[in-house]
């Protein structure tokens, strides 16, 4: 009897874990005004941040950051925004 709620409280555990594990970030470097996207974020020692930038796929570092839970819409729509396409000076 012991093991057998042991296990099932030890599973309900490990999935409350996995399920507050997830979720979207929009990351924004206060001393270039860069903005980043990602959907997982490690913390370095001296409080810097270290994730992939959804956008470019690249491995970032910023030291001092603003982080912002955001929702999958609004990650997905991030991702999605084009650049508007540049346009050329007619002499």
């Amino acid at each position: 009897m012991r093991h057998k709620i042991l296990a099932i409280l030890l599973a309900m555990f490990f999935l409350i874990g996995i399920a507050g594990c997830g979720g979207y970030y929009m990351v924004k470097d206060p001393s270039t005004g860069n903005i980043y996207y990602t959907d997982k974020i490690d913390k370095e020692k001296g409080g810097a941040v270290k994730f992939k930038d959804a956008k470019t796929e690249t491995d970032v570092t910023v030291q001092n950051s603003e982080i912002k839970k955001i929702s999958k819409k609004e990650y997905k729509s991030a991702l999605e925004a084009k650049e508007a396409p540049e346009t050329k000076e007619v002499k």
